[in-house]
């Protein structure tokens, strides 16, 4: 099985910079991961769109009437409501039974270094995506000792301080800045010329994958 590789801190620099006007596939691209790896990082460091990008046709969003003749209407019957699927041979055998769970699943409280090398706890058992079950230590810490993070705020790691190890993951190693910090701490400006040239180099991507996008 291939590991996963971790996030470097210039590849976090160029994501906190180009996330907001950026499509995530085409950021997956230049970094040369999933568009579910891009997500998942951005969510982490509550990245997300402006709501320019949104708007604009660049970011692949169904506005207006796009897509219309294909979308179920209010009120509309699926042909197969209502239908069960039939189960045949020895395939029941091995479907997962209600409520039953997978022999590899941890419980509760387990620990986990995530892809991008963050030290995790299992929170939930609730089906879906594993964010909605695992939660990175460290934040966990913080809001601990005092309460949820404020609205547009990231918890992070004081400079030297991270670790995977849960004993030293305290909250006099943590802080919280707002993303518009986190923005200023990672602006291009701040980075090797060599990076410069990869946002560079993004931008000719992106512009280069919306034309296609716009092509009939």
């Amino acid at each position: 099985m291939k590991a996963r590789r971790a996030w470097s801190q210039l590849e976090i620099d160029v994501l906190c910079h180009e996330f907001s006007d950026s499509r995530t596939d085409a950021l997956a691209v230049l970094f040369g991961r999933t568009y579910n790896a891009v997500a998942r990082k951005a969510l982490e460091l509550g990245l997300e769109k402006s709501a320019a990008f949104l708007a604009s046709p660049a970011s692949g969003r169904l506005n207006g009437s796009t897509g219309l003749m294909s979308r179920f209407l209010p009120g509309q019957r699926p042909w197969n409501k209502g239908l069960q699927v039939a189960t045949r041979g020895r395939s029941a055998q091995t479907q997962f039974k209600p409520r039953e769970a997978p022999k590899n699943t941890l419980p509760l409280g387990s620990y986990r270094v995530s892809a991008d090398g963050y030290l995790e706890q299992k929170i939930s058992d609730r089906p879906g995506p594993p964010y909605m079950r695992w939660k990175a230590v460290h934040r966990l810490v913080w809001e601990a000792a005092n309460g949820p993070v404020e609205p547009g705020h990231v918890v992070v790691f004081r400079p030297g301080r991270r670790s995977t190890n849960v004993d030293d993951i305290t909250v006099d190693a943590l802080e919280t800045v707002s993303r518009a910090q986190l923005m200023a701490r990672n602006t291009v400006h701040n980075l090797p010329p060599e990076l410069v040239e990869l946002v560079r180099l993004r931008g000719v991507l992106t512009r280069r994958i919306n034309e296609r996008s716009d092509e009939p």
